[in-house]
């Protein structure tokens, strides 16, 4: 597509059936994000919920803080902390803090917050929502900035506030924003100069709003003087990964059927639409989630490469379909076999077997000449050797 190389992550919400014990529900999380460090994955981004019971982790900068002991190079993101829930000193000061603890590590991504029961539960109005993760956003770029802020909003009030910490980072920590169909995060994006997260991406109100929102994005830059960078751009999506698609569908059976019927109570508009048949199936022919083989996974990012363009970085959602083994083999068929394609790591092997393949009658018969050669140098030496002795 072009000069960008495209990395790989994970979008850990999480996603955590309510039959499963939460505690090692969490511990797994962590040994994932573990595991991918170990195959080379770039990228984890940690989400925030407060309620509903799936989605388990309350504090992404908790989580973060375990991960980044546990791991060496992989960067790791709230994916996303959202901001109307938090006064924007406190936000800064933990990202501050963190950026710190993992020697520059951490990504902030920022989100007005999806759910709205956890909005309801803080009295929140749902409306406000987009306005107030803006009003934060802006507040929280300026004490990174080393900035003092004073300022009094509906919802928080700030005297003489700094950071008596500045990042680790600098300037700061690299900040994205939840992009899903609406224009918010592509306009957030463009006017801040933020990376975005499309966290929809192969949904398909959500993959019909990538251009669009990367040109929102891209106009509002232009607007400030600037262009939007397509590497901080993040597209996220589910797969599950087998050997073979009818291995694939099997592990997913183990899951898929609890992860549908939460997303059926708490949204019931997302899949309202779906033809009788098994959702799983159904999800898979459209283009929505794969189940499938390493081959179906790179021809779901070559699809969202020709919707969206060049993008730096595609997350794998996490979702628990398969069983814990199954799960992580699947990452590592995606590490052994998709990343590779995408990055032309092994164009040059290939390459230098084709180079062979076209020379291998020259090769062999230089190899042939060799060897007799070599079977003739010997039988001099040893006939030399023969006489030697006889004239003796």
């Amino acid at each position: 597509m072009g000069d960008l190389t495209l990395r790989g992550g994970v979008f850990l919400a999480p996603f955590h059936p309510i039959d499963d014990d939460p505690t090692l529900a969490i511990r797994r999380d962590l040994e994932l994000v573990e595991w991918l460090d170990r195959l080379g994955y770039e990228e984890a981004w940690i989400g925030e919920h407060h309620s509903a019971g799936f989605e388990i982790i309350s504090s992404p900068e908790l989580f973060i803080a375990a991960a980044a002991e546990r791991t060496k190079r992989i960067k790791l993101g709230t994916g996303v902390v959202s901001l109307p829930y938090h006064n924007p000193l406190m936000t800064a000061n933990r990202i501050v803090q963190l950026d710190h603890m993992t020697m520059g590590r951490v990504m902030f991504g920022a989100g007005p917050g999806l759910l709205t029961s956890d909005a309801m539960m803080l009295g929140i109005d749902p409306l406000q929502q987009r306005d107030r993760m803006v009003e934060a956003l802006d507040v929280i770029l300026r004490l990174f900035r080393g900035e003092t802020v004073t300022e009094t909003s509906d919802w928080y009030t700030l005297q003489d506030a700094k950071l008596h910490l500045l990042p680790y980072t600098r300037p700061y920590p690299e900040v994205a924003v939840a992009s899903t169909v609406t224009p918010s995060g592509g306009r957030a994006a463009g006017k801040y100069d933020l990376g975005m997260l499309c966290v929809a991406a192969t949904q398909t109100d959500g993959f019909n709003a990538l251009d669009v929102n990367w040109k929102v994005a891209n106009e509002i830059a232009a607007e400030h003087g600037r262009k939007m960078d397509a590497g901080r751009l993040r597209l996220v999506g589910p797969m599950h990964v087998a050997a073979t698609r009818e291995e694939a569908r099997a592990n997913a059976r183990f899951g898929f059927d609890k992860w549908f019927d939460y997303f059926q109570r708490i949204n019931p508009a997302r899949f309202a639409n779906l033809p009788k048949g098994d959702p799983l199936d159904i999800l898979v022919a459209a283009g929505g989630i794969v189940v499938g083989t390493p081959a179906d996974a790179i021809a779901q990012i070559e699809r969202l490469q020709a919707k969206q363009g060049e993008f730096g970085c595609f997350l794998q959602l996490a979702h628990n379909w398969a069983d814990w083994e199954a799960t992580k083999k699947s990452y590592e068929l995606y590490a052994r076999y998709v990343v590779p394609h995408f990055r032309g790591a092994n164009r040059h092997r290939a390459e230098s077997l084709d180079w062979v393949t076209t020379h291998n009658q020259e090769l062999l018969a230089m190899s042939t000449a060799a060897a007799q050669a070599m079977f003739a140098k010997h039988k001099a030496e040893r006939d030399a050797k023969e006489k030697g002795k006889a004239a003796e």
